[in-house]
């Protein structure tokens, strides 16, 4: 029997890392792709293939894609669109530029790597493809208006390319974790630098007194926090089941959040995010 292949982005730590492990573990051939060629050169001392994939980078993506294929004699059962940052804000503080810079990591490059590993799944007559969405692709919370457009959009893309592929046997999934133990705290500090003119804010204080000190003070775990580990539980459903689920929640909040979204008005819901 041919050895299973997973081309998973993301890998250099938290949920990305835990997957590629996790799925070797069960006799998975994992590629696991990260942004930094320093990344990639330490995976590859793990066992891994790593090759390199920054979502911004056309190129970087047909380049791995080729890889890939080339390695596997161009089958591909799986893929696992993961990578993602977050540049916290508030909405009338967003640049235009900070916008389009996270859609070519968080969006158009996940839409570009899919429909390059399509062409070898419809091939071979089968293909998952499972995209790590967020409980904030469901949701909205403030300060997190860059990050959340992202993951609205994402939802809407993969809902649609679900229906197509149907009796395709290519099966798209939603995974949509809530809190998780990952970096993405400590990864958005640059962008919020690079985007954020906070000290020239209208709500300045708000930034001073609430934003700054979670971004950069002593981590502390949100309510509900689960470690990496719970994502690749679901992950291992959506990849190895017979009949995946179009979704999968994680954490309680995903669900508690799933569950008010469809049952409260659009007032109330609000009102209940505004005091998370």
């Amino acid at each position: 029997m041919t050895q299973r292949s997973i081309l998973i982005t993301g890998c250099s730590s938290g949920i990305g890392y835990n997957a590629a492990h996790g799925l070797r573990a069960r006799g998975w051939r994992v590629f696991a792709a990260c942004r930094q060629q320093a990344d990639c050169e330490r995976l590859r001392a793990e066992g891994f293939d790593s090759p390199r994939i920054d979502y911004a980078d056309e190129a970087s993506i047909e380049q791995a894609v080729a890889e890939v294929l080339a390695a596997t004699g161009g089958r591909l059962d799986a893929l696992f669109n993961n990578g993602a940052y977050a540049c916290p804000g508030l909405v009338e503080d967003l640049p235009r530029g900070a916008l389009r810079e996270i859609f070519e990591s968080n969006f158009f490059g996940w839409h570009d790597l899919t429909r390059q590993v399509i062409p070898a799944m419809r091939a071979q007559g089968h293909g998952r493809i499972v995209q790590c969405s967020s409980v904030l692709g469901l949701v909205t919370l403030g300060w997190r208006g860059a990050y959340v457009s992202t993951k609205f959009a994402l939802e809407g893309l993969t809902d649609t390319l679900r229906i197509e592929m149907r009796d395709s046997g290519i099966h798209v999934c939603l995974i949509e974790p809530g809190p998780v133990t990952t970096k993405i705290r400590e990864n958005a500090r640059a962008p919020f630098e690079r985007w954020i003119d906070w000290e020239s804010a209208h709500r300045m204080a708000e930034y001073r007194d609430k934003l700054r000190p979670r971004l950069y003070g002593p981590y502390a775990k949100d309510n509900f926090e689960l470690p990496p580990e719970a994502v690749t539980k679901k992950l291992i459903h959506a990849l190895e089941a017979p009949r995946p689920k179009a979704r999968y929640y994680v954490t309680t909040p995903t669900y508690l959040m799933g569950t008010l979204r469809r049952i409260l008005p659009t007032r109330l819901l609000d009102w209940v995010i505004s005091k998370a």
